[in-house]
């Protein structure tokens, strides 16, 4: 058996960039950001908006954030931010080392790919990594969540319970 040296210096703690939209987070996007604790001990869901950004969500900013905090309330080793501007500034300013991407399908890949060489050009020091979803959440999106619920369709095993209170008190995900 090792012996712990008292003096070492301790580990830096490994936290992961899971960024993206969230409009809304689906369970397929919860159960990456679980998963990503496999090679992280903090993950942060960063949200990321434009304030000049023409198009408006389905939830603004803030909602999103609430919602992702709420889906995790759990598991304080995940915590929901938004940022505005590149995502290496924004791992950087959180001093993170690692960018979760998750990928569905090869659509998917060949787009995340491009991001995490762009990101790696302009920050040597992030890595990123992609993880699959569970199967049985592969085909989800927030995109298709949107126009399921924007129909009055039953969205009830897609998204997370906060999410889908929600919803349900706009009148639309049944």
């Amino acid at each position: 058996m090792a012996h712990m040296n008292a003096d070492a210096p301790l580990r830096e703690a490994r936290i992961a960039i899971f960024p993206g939209s969230f409009d809304p987070i689906t369970l397929g996007h919860e159960d990456v950001a679980r998963r990503a604790l496999a090679v992280a001990d903090h993950v942060v869901v960063a949200v990321g908006f434009r304030a000049s950004q023409p198009k408006k969500g389905l939830f603004d900013p803030t909602e999103r954030i609430a919602m992702i905090n709420e889906v995790f309330h759990d598991e304080p080793r995940i915590e929901a931010a938004g940022f505005e501007g590149l995502l290496v500034d924004f791992a950087r300013s959180r001093n993170a080392r690692i960018i979760i991407r998750g990928v569905r399908d090869s659509s998917d890949f060949e787009y995340e790919f491009r991001l995490a060489l762009m990101n790696r050009e302009l920050d040597s020091s992030l890595e990123t990594i992609f993880l699959a979803p569970d199967p049985r959440k592969s085909f989800l999106s927030a995109s298709l969540v949107r126009e399921i619920s924007e129909l009055g369709g039953d969205v009830s095993r897609l998204v997370p319970t906060p999410v889908f209170t929600r919803l349900r008190g706009m009148g639309s995900g049944r």
